[in-house]
């Protein structure tokens, strides 16, 4: 698993804070913006060519885990 900090960045002065793709500044919220849309993770790297797939990847599996956490499977 990528570490976190290989993953976002918050910082006052970029963006006012708001979680960037470490690197790009690229903001975390855009790959969950295109799925919401019907667009595929392909189209959203095609269009963001500084997020490095692992790092998209990651996003999601933190967001995933976040949610799913305290859950029991069935």
């Amino acid at each position: 698993m990528t570490p976190l900090s290989q993953v976002l960045h918050s910082d006052p002065d970029i963006l006012g804070g708001t979680p960037v793709f470490v690197g790009p500044r690229v903001p975390v919220r855009s790959p969950f913006d295109y799925l919401e849309r019907g667009e595929t993770l392909d189209e959203f790297l095609r269009q963001f060519p500084s997020v490095r797939r692992e790092q998209a990847v990651a996003a999601l599996d933190l967001a995933r885990d976040s949610l799913l956490g305290g859950a029991r499977s069935s």
